[in-house]
């Protein structure tokens, strides 16, 4: 039965691919002028969309959990003798102190620097000989962490026993948090020479102001101050069982599998877990431009946006397709317009995050110096025109072509088919979330489209952050707003303040 679902599932695959291939990107009519509609993209060769083609079945994940409370996803899937697993604890960055921001961060990137039996070289060493990768994350606001691990079945078992060694075990040695601490630090001090590096960080301040989500690196005093005692608390108050899931897509069956978790978890012994603060996001803030001084710099870094949506608003299909239209790649209005018709800047293009809390939703492009002002005119003129236009019948229907024929593609990869179980479950989407993806995207319409763009895309608080040189566009951007002016090291400069609005 599985094999028939699976051979359904890569027909549907293949059909909904023919729809990406089907694309050629080609412009025509006369140059837009500034302000006006620029060119648009034409796709040629278009093949029709079947209702069919969009219903999805993909093969239902099979669940267990282990009497202490793990729990227990998998995925079969015969093409390939390969496994991928993950080991997703419920506790993420959004689990720190409000005093030690960065620790869960720290807690899983040493997790694989050596366990009570393995050192660091061992680890390396093992997980090489069997052609097996292992990795921990977590972010600096993420909701959970995250333990991965893939390679061939045959090897499953050995790799296994490392992957549980490194989950459970961890001895984060004094030696190894040392050379992290002064790797990390310096690591930072290199980022501030780094445009993209500062315009995140300013970006992310101003949307999200004291809440955790502002932080894109982990702040120095809490790297400065960190030591092995304070990983191994954290480890031992969040890395427990009742607290896990591991999921698991590859050539295995559930049979086979829970013996080999049962011995290598099955004593893992489960705890009482502090429950998440999950911090709401406060009012959003007056539009403002922050520009970050580069002295001597050729070129201007832009983004902007504002706030978005959670991951489980009704309004999350509305704004993916709105966003792919706005800059969601090269067929994208922001890429055409500063681009491919102005000549701006090598890419613009815009992009949206979501999750427990509201994601922001953002725009941005690297353009020269000396055209910091038109970029300006016409971002601004195109997140405007999403919202006071409702966009053509051929934007909308490239779009969901687009997003859809994506999708296909992401469903004859393994670890994006495993993300999609594992986001379902985090968020408790509905059981046939995935199955029935092509169908909504289908469904949004260019009202819709339009009607998130003005609920989203205010302009009265629009944040706009440009890294750049101060004396040749300060007086540039304090045409569009109030300017506040920074220096590298994130300091406000004082006088700075402008506006000739």
């Amino acid at each position: 039965m599985r094999k028939i679902i699976n051979s359904r599932r890569i027909v549907v695959a293949v059909m909904l691919l023919a729809l990406v291939s089907s694309l050629a990107v080609g412009q025509g009519g006369a140059p837009a002028q500034s302000g006006a509609s620029p060119k648009t993209t034409e796709i040629k060769g278009k093949a029709p969309v079947n209702k069919e083609v969009l219903r999805v079945k993909l093969p239902k994940a099979e669940e267990a959990t282990l009497p202490n409370g793990l729990r227990v996803i998998l995925l079969h899937s015969s093409k390939i003798p390969t496994f991928n697993m993950q080991m997703v604890i419920l506790s993420g960055g959004l689990a720190d102190r409000a005093d030690y921001r960065g620790l869960a961060s720290f807690t899983a990137t040493l997790l694989r620097e050596g366990t009570k039996t393995r050192s660091s070289k061992d680890i390396a060493e093992q997980t090489d000989a069997l052609g097996t990768t292992l990795a921990a994350t977590s972010g600096l606001s993420s909701l959970t962490s995250t333990v991965t691990t893939s390679g061939l079945v045959e090897n499953l078992d050995a790799t296994l026993d490392i992957f549980a060694d490194v989950v459970r075990n961890p001895a984060f040695p004094q030696a190894e948090v040392d050379k992290y601490k002064t790797r990390t630090l310096a690591q930072l001090q290199f980022q501030r020479s780094n445009p993209g590096f500062l315009v995140q960080e300013q970006f992310n301040k101003a949307i999200y102001g004291n809440h955790p989500a502002s932080l894109v690196a982990p702040p120095a005093d809490s790297l400065k101050k960190l030591t092995s005692k304070d990983l191994s608390e954290f480890h031992s108050t969040y890395y427990r069982p009742n607290n896990a899931i591991v999921a698991v897509v590859g050539d295995v069956t559930m049979k086979d599998l829970m013996p080999k978790l049962q011995k290598a978890f099955g004593d893992w012994q489960k705890a009482d877990v502090p429950a998440t603060n999950i911090p709401s996001v406060t009012a959003e803030n007056a539009a403002t431009i922050y520009l970050i001084d580069r002295p001597g710099s050729v070129q201007t870094s832009l983004q902007l946006g504002t706030l978005g949506i959670e991951r489980v608003s009704p309004d999350y299909f509305a704004v993916l397709l709105a966003d792919k239209v706005l800059g969601g790649g090269p067929s994208g209005r922001l890429f055409i317009n500063l681009r491919e018709d102005k000549g701006y800047t090598y890419g613009a293009y815009s992009g949206f995050a979501s999750g427990k809390y509201r994601g922001a939703w953002f725009s941005s492009a690297d353009v020269r110096t000396d055209v910091t002002d038109g970029a300006m005119k016409e971002f601004k003129y195109e997140l405007s025109r999403l919202s006071s236009e409702k966009v053509s019948v051929d934007d909308l229907e490239n779009a969901k072509r687009a997003i859809v024929g994506g999708f296909a593609l992401s469903l004859e990869q393994p670890q994006s088919l495993l993300q999609n179980i594992i986001t379902q479950k985090l968020y408790n989407l509905p059981a046939d979330y995935w199955d029935t993806y092509p169908q909504k995207v289908s469904a949004i319409t260019a009202e819709d489209i339009q009607r998130v763009a003005q609920k989203y895309l205010d302009m009265k608080h629009l944040q706009v952050v440009a890294v750049g040189d101060a004396s040749k566009t300060r007086e540039i951007l304090s045409k569009y707003g109030t300017v506040k002016v920074y220096d590298a090291e994130g300091k406000l400069i004082t006088g700075s303040v402008e506006n000739n609005q």
